[in-house]
């Protein structure tokens, strides 16, 4: 599956599973027009760390969420569908893109490939106790919040250890202030 650099931003989860059958990538979910502080911080880490890829539905409002992202990243990628690539029974998004439309809108966004090795793993996981813990949650919470990358599930959270730059030493002084 191709790896992706750049963190996708998309309008919501449905996109998210789009793309996730599509490409290996970090997605980050804008929840529409309402973009909350934190996601503004966290597509704000992406942006310097590992770019970001601007990818909403083909629509007015899709349109509207990618100048107000632009408008504060100019220099971001963008990636787009047409209508028809993203219509099914009269709704459009990118949610009903076909995986393979997905993968050429990325390309020609000129997204970066990734090849290497992923630095954290499952296993840096359940040792740190981020995951399998009663406290697993919070302890995400807590050193996502000192590293700038935000809360998420265990699966998410690793992706986003190693997608947006974050170095051992980084990692290793969050737990010990957590």
């Amino acid at each position: 599956m191709m790896k992706i650099k750049e963190a996708i931003i998309v309008e919501g989860r449905d996109d998210t599973a789009a793309i996730k059958k599509s490409v290996d990538a970090i997605t980050i979910e804008t929840h529409g027009y309402g973009i909350t502080d934190n996601t503004w911080k966290l597509i704000a880490r992406a942006y310097e760390t590992t770019g970001i890829i601007v990818f909403t539905d083909p629509d007015h409002a899709g349109e509207q969420i990618r100048r107000r992202i632009l408008s504060r990243f100019p220099d971001a990628r963008e990636a787009f569908l047409d209508r028809q690539e993203a219509e099914k029974s009269g709704d459009i998004g990118i949610e009903n893109a076909s995986p393979e439309n997905i993968r050429n809108a990325l390309l020609k966004a000129r997204c970066s490939q990734l090849e290497n090795e992923d630095m954290f793993t499952m296993d840096d996981m359940f040792m740190t106790g981020l995951l399998g813990q009663a406290d697993s949650s919070q302890r995400r919470r807590d050193i996502g919040k000192v590293l700038g990358i935000g809360y998420a599930n265990g699966k998410t959270f690793l992706q986003r250890l190693n997608k947006f730059g974050i170095s051992r030493e980084d990692f290793c002084r969050a737990l010990e202030e957590i």
